[in-house]
């Protein structure tokens, strides 16, 4: 099995920035992945160039870390436009505590708002559906979440509906600037 076909966690990608000499976290360039990739498509040559200034390198050290990063790529547009709608943001998982989770939450979300703030001019907003301009109103409020939390059952569960809230505003966005994929009202339909 090659790197491009494995399923890559915040782990796997953040060893490839540590390989590339960068302590940063991969969510903040996740979330701005999920954002370019509803709002602007951005392709496999421009994915690289964005990852590659955010890492402060020229190009990525090697082949087996291009195809890491281009797989990151491939694996968040197929989550977004998968009918199954199981895409989830790139985020520390329980191996890291809980501050370290809220803070990886943070940083997606600053991501994500940058691309949208960039992008998202008033006329395209307009476009949007009435929950998807809340969803991001509340997401712009994410980025203000403490992160300086202790590991406890009601944190966890605010972690949890916060990363759910999330993961939703950046399907819907995807959705409706994509409409018909994913093709969820279709999903049990014969094949001729």
């Amino acid at each position: 099995m090659s790197l491009i076909d494995e399923r890559q966690d915040f782990s796997d990608v953040a060893d490839v920035f540590l390989l590339h000499g960068s302590m940063q976290s991969p969510a903040f360039l996740d979330g701005r992945l999920c954002a370019l990739l509803a709002l602007r498509d951005v392709s496999a040559e421009g994915w690289l160039e964005e990852v590659c200034l955010g890492l402060g390198v020229e190009q990525p050290r090697d082949q087996a870390s291009a195809e890491r990063l281009l797989g990151w790529r491939r694996q968040t547009l197929e989550a977004l436009s998968a009918s199954d709608l199981n895409y989830a943001p790139l985020l520390p998982d329980e191996l890291f505590s809980l501050a370290e989770q809220a803070q990886g939450l943070k940083e997606w979300t600053l991501g994500f708002m940058e691309v949208v703030e960039e992008v998202a001019d008033d006329t395209l907003r307009e476009r949007w559906s009435q929950t998807l301009r809340e969803a991001i109103e509340d997401l712009a409020g994410l980025s203000q979440i403490e992160t300086d939390i202790d590991d406890s059952p009601d944190n966890e569960n605010d972690l949890f509906a916060l990363t759910e809230h999330a993961r939703m505003a950046a399907m819907l966005l995807y959705t409706e600037q994509h409409p018909g994929q994913p093709q969820v009202e279709q999903v049990d339909a014969p094949v001729h």
